[in-house]
């Protein structure tokens, strides 16, 4: 084990939700704690304005992660905070700062605080998701390069972004790994124990959509996909667990229309961390019907409970699921999808699947990403 350094993360944490960001950022800090090093994760006090956050709520009622240092100091609105943060992260002389980018949104905040940072001879990573969004606007690509100039280097987790990056810069350095497991929320538990927590029968085999629903997360594909006649001939029904970031309403109006609101079963809330177990563990397979992505962390979350996956060549997702090995890369397409969800279970490669998820993920792991972001500086 090399020297002990003190790293500071800043992106989403406790207690915002966040989704997999948060809990990306929790679980990237355990990862350097493992190595011995000292991690503070700088958060925000304010994310977003309430007019522009799609959800419910920006916050969880999960009690505090344990052995973490959280400092909920960032507010995206505020650039007398930005100059405040970014000094007294300075100040802290830390070895490495790993700033997480996700939307343009966030581009002046954590543009300032990194170039605030980096003025001072240390050196800030980006780890981006990506750098234009899926459902982009017109300022975009101007807060995005005002980050992309104040930071010494990227780490993508998809050729995709990648790509993206070099068309904002074409100097510093970028490199390519792979998401990580999403190894947090503990172990499997029995499929008969996953049912019971969320009232389903036994008798039936589960598809789960799984996730905030957004519209370019293509759940319109899938209904119709699921409608299919010829996948009535299986005991299977579609569990879609996420809370809806988009209206609701012709998603039940489709359902309607196509005559399968009895093997829908909908649970539109936000699933807590300590529920996200029971969801995957109930279900046989995982469908990603995404229209566009860059990469998802729910595949990582469904490996680490190794369940196959179906997923859309599109983005980075191709990259992580091996066709007809453990899952099935499709188009996004209802009859793409059907078909695949059909040769599942008519040959029944659940088991065969598994044992290849099992195998497969064990490339993802949390030390291939630390070595990159290190390879970057």
């Amino acid at each position: 084990m090399g020297k002990r350094r003190k790293v500071i993360i800043i992106g989403s944490a406790w207690p915002l939700r966040g989704g997999g960001i948060a809990t990306f950022n929790e679980r990237l800090a355990r990862a350097y704690q493992d190595r011995g090093d000292e991690v503070i994760i700088y958060s925000f006090s304010l994310q977003y304005p309430s007019f522009l956050f799609p959800g419910s709520s920006q916050y969880t009622d999960e009690p505090a992660p344990e052995g973490l240092t959280i400092k909920t100091s960032i507010n995206s609105m505020n650039p007398l905070n930005w100059i405040k943060v970014g000094r007294r992260i300075k100040e802290l002389k830390p070895d490495l700062v790993v700033v997480r980018f996700w939307i343009p949104y966030m581009g002046p905040a954590l543009g300032t605080i990194s170039g605030i940072i980096r003025k001072s001879g240390i050196k800030v990573v980006a780890i981006v998701d990506n750098i234009i969004p899926h459902e982009s606007k017109l300022a975009d690509k101007q807060l995005a390069k005002y980050f992309v100039k104040r930071v010494d280097g990227f780490v993508t987790m998809s050729k995709a972004v990648l790509t993206d990056l070099k068309n904002f810069d074409n100097k510093k350095p970028k490199l390519l790994t792979v998401h990580p497991l999403y190894d947090n929320f503990g172990k499997a538990v029995p499929r008969e124990v996953a049912l019971n927590k969320l009232g389903l029968s036994a008798d039936y085999d589960y598809l789960l959509f799984f996730g905030f629903v957004r519209e370019y997360k293509g759940l319109d594909l899938l209904l119709k996909a699921f409608a299919n006649d010829k996948l009535r001939k299986f005991p299977v029904k579609l569990l879609v667990a996420g809370e809806f970031y988009i209206d609701k309403k012709p998603y039940l109006e489709l359902i309607d229309e196509l005559n399968i609101k009895d093997d829908v079963i909908l649970h539109s809330e936000f699933i807590p961390n300590h529920d996200v177990v029971n969801y995957f563990c109930a279900a046989s397979l995982i469908v990603q019907p995404y229209k566009e992505a860059t990469q998802s962390g729910i595949t990582q979350v469904a490996f680490h409970f190794d369940k196959p996956i179906i997923t859309t060549n599109v983005g980075g997702l191709a990259e992580i699921v091996t066709d007809k090995r453990d899952g099935y890369v499709v188009e996004p397409d209802p009859g793409q999808i059907a078909n695949a969800i059909f040769t599942f279970f008519s040959l029944d490669k659940e088991d065969e699947f598994t044992q290849n998820v099992k195998e497969d993920k064990k490339r993802f792991s949390w030390d291939s990403l630390l070595d990159t972001i290190d390879g970057v500086i």
